[in-house]
């Protein structure tokens, strides 16, 4: 998700609302993906995929927030550097919107 500037700094709440929005997208999706009365997806073994699921990603598969994800997006950073797409790398903070207290939004 990409945030334009200029949206940004005329109504800096945007960032945080998108955030909340994403969150809670995802807390339903979660929930109608492990109900199993009906199954929500075709996926005959959709039981044991979950159990799987936990097993390997915890309780959250899909984790949000910067040190969730540091080693996938320090990667990023250096792939991005190494294909010559950015001139050096930068620091993954940097990538993403401050909020109250000088934490990153999705700290």
């Amino acid at each position: 998700m990409v945030l334009r500037r200029d949206v940004y700094e005329r109504h800096p709440f945007v960032a945080t609302s998108l955030y909340n929005a994403f969150c809670e997208a995802k807390a339903i999706a979660v929930k109608k993906m492990r109900e199993l009365r009906t199954l929500r997806y075709m996926l005959p073994w959709m039981a044991s995929e979950l159990e799987e699921i936990d097993q390997v990603f915890g309780d959250d598969p899909w984790p949000y927030g910067v040190e969730s994800n540091r080693p996938t997006l320090d990667a990023l950073v250096q792939y991005l550097a190494d294909q010559a797409l950015i001139e050096q790398p930068v620091p993954v903070e940097t990538l993403f919107l401050p909020i109250d207290g000088g934490e990153n939004l999705l700290s």
